[in-house]
């Protein structure tokens, strides 16, 4: 439910924060000369710069945000990917996941991140491994307790961690309150507080949202009857702006570089949002998706697309036009918790129900409907002209970004559940999935890719 839903948060103190660092099989301390990142700045293009701090991005082959670099979830070229997967082919390596949770991975230089949940003592931590052995390198649990109501579907750990570069951030949803937290990628805890109030009444459902950079900022959403859209330094983590947002939504804030300005896009309450990114201004709104919204809105030249939703099913694009928008086109579809995928002209989506679509960016026309797969909640990624779909009952389907025909690259049952959106960086594919077992829910990360063709950071 990677763009999932709201919980209930309200300050509280009572924290208890541990810090455990573990060696693989020892349990002893890893030291800051151990930890492999890198600061290294190729130029990553205006979106990657729009979603990272200032330009500080790790690499531009790194995957260090929800959706990516780019801000779409597309994968740079070259990965050369396994035409075939399954639980035993082409798996570099699988590692269990302690706790439970639907936050997608993070990739900066040789460290892969994720946020998880243990329901035995009620923590949220944020996990470290190895990015080419897969083996864990450290736990930092940041919240005990307080853990609010939320739809069994979902997680309390459902946000995908930012990296800005210097920082790690996390979200989690404790205590009435959306607790923000920044960390080394030591698994040392900088800061940490309250992004603000968090008590939905409506909807119950828990949190998906993530954490989004920009330049110096990372911006929060608390959406619910009393909630708003804030940002925070990124280094003191002491708010600069704040914009109302009273609306039972729950999808993440995505920036995006069209007709060259940033604009801050979400969706919810029937109609897409611009906001200056820098001040939170309101820019403009239109029309569109539905009252209640999960998915983060993707673009494409001076088109922007977005879905809803509850309880309308409504797919819009919008064009961009002397700063304003237009909307050129609908479709009755609902793709509620996934984001849609735009690429190379053409908007690829899978609906809740696991029919894929796809549609012409520039006026909505429809190219191509098939069954894809069962319900679904993550979102589709493309790399090298390959879309990589995931449902919730675990099936995992790839097909070709080709808007002339529907083509199958295979697929394959990789768990009992897939709710995390994969993440495809250095060659490799890395896929969270969960089985039930007589042990109950255990869930394992796979790294996919060609021994040959994975690359270094």
């Amino acid at each position: 439910m990677r763009g999932l839903i709201a919980i209930l948060l309200f300050l509280l103190p009572a924290i208890v924060f541990e810090h455990t660092l573990y060696r693989s099989g020892t349990g002893g301390a890893i030291s800051a000369s151990d930890a492999k990142t890198t600061n290294s700045q190729p130029n990553p293009g205006p979106a990657a710069r729009s979603q990272s701090a200032a330009g500080r991005i790790a690499s531009v082959n790194d995957w260090p945000v929800w959706r990516g670099p780019s801000g779409n979830n597309i994968a740079i070229a070259g990965q050369n990917l396994p035409t075939q997967i399954s639980k035993t082919e082409n798996v570099l390596w699988k590692v269990r996941v302690p706790g439970e949770g639907h936050s997608s991975p993070i990739l900066v230089g040789d460290r892969l991140f994720l946020a998880t949940s243990e329901r035995e003592d009620a923590s949220q931590s944020v996990l470290c491994f190895d990015r080419n052995t897969g083996k864990q390198l450290w736990k930092t649990i940041v919240n005990r307790g307080g853990l609010p109501k939320i739809h069994k579907a979902n997680t309390h750990a459902s946000s995908t961690l930012a990296y800005n570069g210097e920082s790690l951030f996390a979200l989690f949803d404790n205590h009435e309150r959306l607790q923000l937290v920044s960390l080394t990628t030591d698994g040392k805890i900088l800061k940490q507080v309250s992004a603000g109030p968090f008590k939905p009444v409506k909807y119950q459902f828990g949190v998906g949202v993530s954490p989004l950079l920009y330049k110096s900022l990372v911006i929060v959403s608390l959406e619910y009857e009393q909630g708003e859209l804030v940002a925070f330094d990124q280094k003191t983590l002491k708010r600069v702006w704040q914009a109302d947002r009273k609306v039972n939504s729950y999808s993440s804030p995505i920036v995006a570089t069209i007709s060259g300005r940033d604009l801050l896009l979400i969706t919810g309450s029937e109609q897409v949002d611009a906001y200056d990114p820098l001040t939170g201004k309101h820019l403009w709104k239109a029309p569109g998706t539905s009252a209640a919204t999960c998915g983060t809105v993707a673009w494409e030249g001076d088109m922007i697309f977005a879905s809803g939703g509850f309880p309308q099913s409504d797919t819009v694009g919008l064009r961009i036009k002397d700063n304003m928008p237009e909307v050129v086109w609908n479709h009755k579809e609902r793709c509620y918790e996934q984001s849609l995928l735009a690429y190379n002209g053409y908007v690829y989506a899978v609906n809740e129900a696991g029919i894929a679509f796809c549609w012409r960016a520039k006026d909505g026309e429809q190219m191509w409907k098939t069954r894809l797969c069962g319900p679904t909640s993550a979102s589709p990624i493309v790399a090298d002209g390959v879309i990589y779909q995931i449902d919730e009952r675990g099936k995992f389907v790839a097909f070709r970004s080709n808007p002339e025909k529907f083509e199958k690259v295979f697929e394959v049952q990789l768990g009992d559940s897939g709710f995390a959106t994969p993440t495809i960086c250095h060659g490799r594919m890395y896929c969270r999935v969960a089985d039930q077992t007589d042990e109950g829910r255990v869930e394992t990360l796979y790294c996919f890719g060609l021994p040959e063709t994975s690359t270094s950071p």
